[in-house]
């Protein structure tokens, strides 16, 4: 009902809000009464946690109230990104209970306390918009209308002729249009604690009746089952403020702040999460008899120990499963330098990823809000926040949830590390070298270069030394099934780097004094300088069988304590499963680590890139009506991307055998060997053939661009030179020719977000967007009057194309089914010449994704 406009104060110099009533509304009893009501109340109370009142009054029938300038964002806003961390649920908290406690004592009841009236600033929280508060000796407003407005989801807001009150936040006594007192206030403050500890309302329903129902007759769910790691003493505070009977409430705003601060200060086991608090009773129980029976032998155990040398640390192993339905990225996991937090990232049964944090204390793991799609966690040396890499960007979070930040692009990460001194070194693609930027942000500065004269391909997983400077990274120099990758040490204030060892996986340094890298499967250790930045020594293994992911390189993490965690059980499987349009199950054809699937354009052979274990991938064509399986391509090398041409005769692909990726055709009958028919230093992807055989679509990522990838074509006659169809500052992927060649569909995050487009081939003259709310992975029916893709879900989306010229006409998209596809780096499913059939790329329904945490993994080696 009110305008607000900044201001400045000319004659005090100073930023100031001007909240004024706007003429329309001016000439309205019950909106005029409204604005000199707040007026009144704000003018009386003077307090940290409210905002303040410099001025009020009146020009050309404009009234106005000139109000303190407050910079930040409202709570409701805030809340939009997730539940508050419990220490800031506890400091808002109690910074809101004082403001109501000042107003309380000066005879003001707010009456419409939610998130949208608390303003979050640096100086804390300050309460607003008094305009529905009265003097608590001053009988009600009547003659209101006890309707219900509509209010938006996100930001309910007070409407006009509604009952006094936001009413997802009413108390029970309101609803039923009784008097409000100021322990309506405290039911209030309890919703509100509640949905920053949680994420969620308090009370909520589908409709006005049935929120109104819930407020009336229904106790919202306990906070500790919502957030398992809160203290289990606000779940009683809030409890005590959403008691449906007044007298039944904390009676004073000064209750519930006392009762946060204990909570604050760590008042027994008020801090405590409820997983924790459990385990740590029982040994309050048994503290005393402990205690007692030490006492009594200690003079006899003194001598003892005395004349013997305490029994060293002892390896110990345990299991860590995923989370219900989920099963562990390999590579994505992250424990925190002081070894009190896990950070990992699971996949779920869609093929949807999301990082999660454990308390290695705790035997559960919350989900954090605002990592959907993260990958390759990493974590502030105070084990407070979390760096991680989604949607081609840097971000950071912290690790309790909220203060999601964006910090610089990263198309296709390789791993990042967190200085001391606040420098975050990573890796944004998987060509080209490590960049530096601060940890508040900034613009990303380049750190190593790649060696032209080694054929570094990418600078990749850095890890910061103690002294904050100095770092250690691994340098690929080709396919790393034939081991041609280094770790090498470097520094920020220099160019120079010094060899360390042969390594085709992550290093890492782990006090106290040992270099962790990775030979073959294995995990190993070796004594290692930092001052001089050299080995010594032998190395010795650490643990065996490391797991692998699609990229090939062994997962693992460990803290400075001496907690290691490694993924074991060699490279994740995946199912191929056939499916009809309508998502009904068929036949699995095979269980295996598959990657790229292509159908030959009879439909009657599948070509098919499988990884094994010791780091290489090779092509095997299935023949689907013998049931025979033959393998097409031979290691060791990483050869995939299987593109038939349209008489099925030849296949195209690409492979890194010689160290750099080149592009190869062969017959697919394979009577003759393969032969190189394009090659340059960058890494490259075959993704269609044209139906005519001209033209050779693939994906190229320069190692200058940062990752970025662009779609050129191989003219398949003449001098075979290689030209760029799309090349923007955006990365464009994944390229697929329609049938008759006149069009070309491709993914672009160009938007923020990857969707699909179609652009007219050779000249690119014509394009139109074809997916609506996120898509990937495009594929054509072979009559191109269909498209397939992924969309933001992994719902396989189909949508109808009709050719007018040198224009598309393009239907509706509409969903087909959601398989569980796998999360690899090429379209995870298949459809045949008819649309009819399709051959999805599935995680497995049961998955035995295990991590393996390693307490005082150096035991073995002081020995």
């Amino acid at each position: 009902m009110g305008e607000v406009y900044r201001a400045r104060d000319t004659r005090l110099d100073r930023t100031v809000a001007i909240k004024i009533l706007p003429g329309y509304l001016s000439e309205k009893p019950d909106a005029k009464q409204r604005f000199e009501r707040e007026a009144r109340a704000i003018s009386s109370l003077q307090h940290p946690n409210i905002c303040t009142l410099f001025d009020i009054g009146s020009q050309n029938g404009t009234d106005y109230l000139v109000m303190e300038y407050l910079e930040g964002e409202t709570l409701a806003d805030r809340l939009l990104k997730g539940p508050l961390p419990s220490e800031q649920v506890l400091k808002y908290g109690i910074e809101i209970a004082e403001g109501l406690e000042k107003a309380h004592r000066s005879g003001i009841i707010h009456r419409d306390l939610k998130p949208g009236n608390v303003m979050l600033t640096k100086g804390g929280a300050k309460l607003m918009d008094f305009g529905l508060a009265k003097a608590s000796a001053v009988a009600p407003i009547s003659g209101m209308t006890a309707t219900f407005a509509t209010p938006e989801a996100s930001h309910p807001l007070t409407a006009a002729g509604m009952m006094v009150g936001t009413f997802q936040y009413m108390a029970p006594e309101q609803v039923e249009g009784q008097e409000a007192d100021s322990r309506s206030d405290i039911f209030a403050l309890g919703a509100v604690l509640y949905e920053m500890a949680t994420g969620k309302r308090a009370f909520g329903g589908k409709s006005h009746a049935s929120i109104v129902a819930a407020i009336l007759a229904s106790d919202p769910q306990p906070i500790s089952a919502v957030q398992p790691m809160s203290p289990p003493a606000l779940d009683r505070v809030v409890q005590g403020c959403l008691a449906k009977d007044p007298d039944e409430r904390w009676q004073t705003a000064h209750d519930v702040k006392l009762q946060l601060q204990w909570i604050a200060e760590g008042g027994s086991q008020a801090g405590i999460p409820a997983p924790v608090s459990k385990r740590r009773k029982l040994s309050h129980n048994v503290a005393w008899v402990v205690a007692a029976v030490f006492f009594l032998a200690a003079l006899g155990f003194a001598a003892a120990w005395v004349l013997r040398a305490p029994s060293p640390p002892r390896l110990i192993r345990v299991s860590v499963l995923a989370p219900e339905a989920n099963s562990f990225k390999p590579f994505d996991i992250a424990i925190s330098p002081d070894g009190s937090k896990l950070a990992f990232a699971t996949v779920d049964a869609q093929g949807k990823s999301q990082l999660w944090v454990r308390p290695m204390a705790s035997s559960s793991a919350q989900p954090l809000a605002g990592t959907e799609g993260g990958i390759q966690p990493f974590w502030s040396p105070d084990n407070q926040t979390l760096g991680f890499f989604a949607d081609s960007k840097m971000k950071r979070i912290e690790a309790s949830g909220g203060g999601l930040q964006v910090l610089t692009d990263a198309p296709l990460p390789r791993g990042g590390t967190w200085s001391k001194d606040g420098v975050i070194l990573y890796s944004p693609s998987a060509t080209g070298g490590l960049y530096r930027i601060s940890a508040s942000g900034g613009t990303a500065e380049q750190v190593t270069t790649l060696d032209a004269s080694k054929h570094e391909d990418s600078h990749r997983w850095p890890c910061f030394m103690p002294d904050g400077h100095h770092f250690v990274y691994m340098a690929r120099s080709g396919n790393l099934a034939t081991g041609a990758a280094q770790v090498y040490a470097g520094s920020l204030e220099s160019k120079d780097k010094v060899y360390v060892v042969d390594s085709g996986g992550r290093p890492a340094y782990a006090k106290p004094g040992y270099l962790l890298f990775v030979r073959g499967s294995n995990l190993m250790a070796q004594r290692f300088d930092q001052s001089r930045l050299q080995l010594s020594g032998d190395p010795t293994p650490v643990t065996e069988e490391l797991g692998r992911d699609y990229i090939f390189e062994a997962a693992y993490t460990v803290s400075e304590n001496g907690i290691l965690v490694a993924h074991s059980g060699g490279v994740s499987t995946s199912v191929l499963t056939w499916y009809d349009r309508s998502g009904k199950p068929g036949d699995v054809l095979g269980t295996d680590n598959f990657n790229t699937i292509r159908f030959s354009p009879d439909d009657h052979t599948l070509a098919a890139s499988i990884y094994d274990n010791s780091g290489g991938e090779d092509i095997w064509l299935f023949d689907l009506t013998r049931g025979v399986r033959t393998r097409f391509t031979f290691g060791p090398a990483l050869s995939d991307d299987p593109a038939w041409s349209a008489d099925g005769k030849m296949i195209a692909f690409d492979s890194n055998r010689t160290g750099n990726y080149a592009l190869y055709q062969k017959p697919s009958n394979g009577t003759q060997k393969e032969e190189v028919i394009f090659t340059d230093p960058a890494i490259k992807f075959v993704t269609s053939w044209s139906k005519d055989g001209k033209y050779l679509l693939f994906d190229r990522i320069d190692p200058q661009s940062k990752g970025i990838t662009a779609i050129w074509v191989l003219p398949m006659f003449g001098d075979h030179k290689a030209y760029p169809l799309i090349s923007t500052q955006f990365n464009n992927t994944y390229s697929m020719f329609s049938p008759d060649g006149h069009w070309v569909a491709y993914d672009s995050n160009e938007s923020g977000k990857d969707e699909t487009y179609a652009v007219a081939f050779p000249n690119a003259t014509a394009r139109f967007q074809i997916s609506t709310a996120g898509g990937s992975n495009v594929q054509w029916r072979a009559d191109g009057k269909e498209l397939y893709y992924t969309d933001a879900d992994n719902k396989i989306m189909a949508v109808d194309i009709i050719e007018h010229g040198d224009s598309l006409q393009v239907g509706t998209p509409h969903a087909l089914w959601q398989p569980r596809l796998q999360p690899v780096v090429s379209p995870p499913y298949a459809a045949t010449a008819d649309g009819k059939k399709f051959l999805a790329n599935e995680l497995p329904l049961q998955s035995t994704s295990h991590l393996t945490v390693i307490l005082n993994w150096d035991a073995e080696l002081k020995k």
